[in-house]
């Protein structure tokens, strides 16, 4: 990207792209924002041995290898003798670890606040990450929330960084469009992907219909309700045809280090119904998900909630909790139910699966929701921000930099 004479030099942080949802946020956001024909000049960066996760950006982006994980004290110091050395006027970090020397100005992406909220932790370790979470949040020019319901979180964590909130969405990773879809109808796919859906299903040995959650695995994931409410809902539906060897295909963390999952499916007794297969490449999570017949995902606390909607995107009718900002990403398009109910949760499953009203309705719906969110856009507001604090725009204030308006985030 050639320089320009409204260009800023913006360093991003991109050590974490290869993960599992803040990942797709980097990848996605750098993609949108390379496409954009943007002035501005971009700074990437990563850990040794990533370069290859790259390949695909256009020319003109700079990158340094930085090998300081951003969970390491000694980032504190590392990053930010790293920015000074780029001589950047801008940083955005897109997730909430900000070292405490991080130079001024930057924006900080807040994908949820979990671990302010949801975790329970107590000691001197989550007091001092709270004190360095607080401290990085009175000091950024901007605050990125993801969604209204993380914006509200963070008014109650933070009520004076309300000015400075910015709502932008997520969306779902293009890999999880689907090109052959209609507005109204999850439409039949070309021989040719048939053949290949069908090959690696065949690779992981599925010849069974089947219901899906993708995501991580810990308490806040609802993982052992999400067992139950499959056992009650398999008991009922064992005997209508197509149904009988439904099974429940978990994708995600390790099983290993989560015995209170295993505990779950062994007390369910579904042990031969439930499988859990890990990470998988993109490629093959897209097929998963165009094949299941239905997406279900109890989380008790999401910051945005991006598998449903990718779910949504491949056609797929979507089971969701009624909680945090589901009901917002979802709205009227997935079957929403009590997160805390497993009944509930086995009464939404059964009802998508077997009322075909309900099942054509929720693709339709699922289909022009997830066409509501766009990457393109995302970037736009992004830039936005960046515009706002640029150097030109900048004034300092007590507790950090002033936005030149007082009202408070979309």
């Amino acid at each position: 990207m050639a320089a320009h004479a409204c260009a800023v030099k913006i360093a991003i942080d991109c050590r974490r792209i290869t993960d599992f949802g803040v990942g797709t946020y980097i990848r996605n956001l750098l993609h949108a924002l390379a496409r954009s024909g943007c002035e501005h000049e971009f700074f990437l960066v990563h850990r040794p041995g990533d370069e290859e996760h790259f390949r695909s950006f256009p020319a003109g982006l700079q990158y340094f290898g930085h090998s300081t994980k951003d969970s390491s004290p000694a980032d504190h110091i590392a990053l930010p003798q790293l920015i000074r050395r780029m001589g950047v006027q801008l940083t955005h970090i897109p997730l909430p670890r900000i070292p405490l020397f991080l130079p001024r100005p930057y924006v900080v992406t807040i994908h949820d606040l979990s671990t302010v909220f949801y975790d329970h932790a107590s000691g001197l370790t989550h007091q001092a990450h709270l004190f360095q979470l607080r401290r990085g949040l009175r000091r950024a020019a901007r605050i990125i929330a993801v969604s209204g319901s993380t914006r509200n979180a963070l008014a109650r964590f933070l009520p004076e960084a309300a000015d400075r909130v910015r709502i932008i969405h997520n969306a779902p990773d293009q890999i999880f469009v689907n090109q052959c879809a209609t507005p109204g109808m999850k439409t039949p796919l070309p021989e040719a992907v048939l053949r290949e859906r069908r090959r690696i299903l065949d690779r992981y040995q599925i010849q069974y219909p089947f219901l899906l959650y993708a995501g991580r695995i810990n308490p806040r994931k609802n993982i052992p309700r999400l067992i139950e409410a499959f056992a009650v809902a398999r008991s009922g539906l064992q005997n209508l045809p197509g149904l009988a060897d439904l099974r429940l295909i978990v994708i995600g963390d390790d099983i290993g280090s989560h015995p209170e999952v295993r505990r779950a499916v062994a007390r369910a007794n579904v042990e031969n119904y439930v499988r859990f297969l890990g990470y998988v490449p993109f490629e093959t999570l897209h097929v998963f998900h165009e094949a299941a017949r239905a997406f279900v995902f109890p989380s008790l606390y999401e910051g945005f909630g991006l598998p449903p909607l990718e779910a949504m995107a491949c056609g797929t009718p979507v089971v969701a909790a009624r909680a945090s900002s589901l009901p917002e990403i979802t709205g009227e398009a997935a079957r929403l139910v009590d997160p805390e109910n497993v009944f509930e949760i086995a009464r939404g499953i059964t009802d998508v699966l077997t009322d075909e009203t309900l099942r054509r309705d929720l693709i339709a719906r699922g289909y022009r929701q997830a066409a509501l969110f766009s990457w393109t856009r995302t970037a736009r507001e992004v830039l936005d921000v960046y515009r706002e604090v640029g150097p030109e725009r900048r004034s300092y204030g007590v507790a950090g930099y002033k936005s030149r308006s007082s009202s408070a985030a979309r």
